[in-house]
């Protein structure tokens, strides 16, 4: 089996929301505690979670176990995060699962998915909502450097995964990854139903 961490990007200050994303409730719970407990419950033995804006609340207002990590210069874009957490995986785990503090309809089923096609094989594995590309990803540990000296700016694994278009996998999953950008977003959000995790075994959709 996959000895295999899991990594929150949570850095954010929410700038189009009013305040850090990380410190967002949504159904009673901060969006991330909520994203903690998605890859805890997908299967990930640790989790880390990137901070920034709203560090010191965040990390007061947790009840979920993660490995803080600090990212002073989040406002220079996601990508910063991504090289800061990609950095803090600590040497003994094979991989990571990746996913963002603000897609609070992330299902665990997903991250189990992910981390089977990890087992399987992938080297790198993306999540898949009716043919769209989201997350979680996983990435094998060979490849953190190199995904981390291609994120500029705002632009996370992106770049890698074009350049690297054989070694990827895409996984189908159950669950909705729609970003939580406004208060208007986190309304919407209100009147869907729960995901429904399910417990199917992961649908392979081929590599691209």
């Amino acid at each position: 089996m996959k000895n295999t961490a899991g990594l929150v990007l949570a850095a954010g200050g929410g700038t189009r929301f009013g305040r850090p994303k990380a410190l967002i409730e949504f159904d009673g719970r901060s969006l991330l505690d909520r994203a903690v407990a998605t890859l805890h419950t997908g299967g990930c033995r640790q989790v880390l979670a990137v901070l920034g804006a709203g560090a010191e609340q965040a990390l007061a207002a947790a009840t979920e176990a993660f490995t803080p990590v600090l990212n002073r210069r989040w406002g220079q874009g996601l990508s910063t995060s991504l090289k800061a957490g990609l950095a803090a995986v600590p040497e003994r785990y094979d991989g990571v699962v990746v996913t963002l503090v603000d897609q609070p309809r992330i299902a665990p089923e997903a991250v189990r998915r992910i981390i089977a096609a990890a087992e399987e094989g992938a080297a790198i594995a993306v999540a898949v909502y009716a043919g769209r590309r989201g997350h979680p990803m996983y990435f094998a540990r060979e490849h953190l450097d190199a995904i981390a000296a291609g994120a500029v700016g705002d632009r996370g694994a992106r770049d890698f995964l074009a350049a690297n278009a054989a070694l990827v996998r895409e996984v189908e999953c159950p669950g909705d990854p729609v970003d939580v950008d406004t208060p208007a977003d986190l309304e919407a959000l209100t009147r869907l139903p729960r995901i429904n995790p399910q417990s199917s075994p992961p649908k392979l959709v081929g590599r691209s």
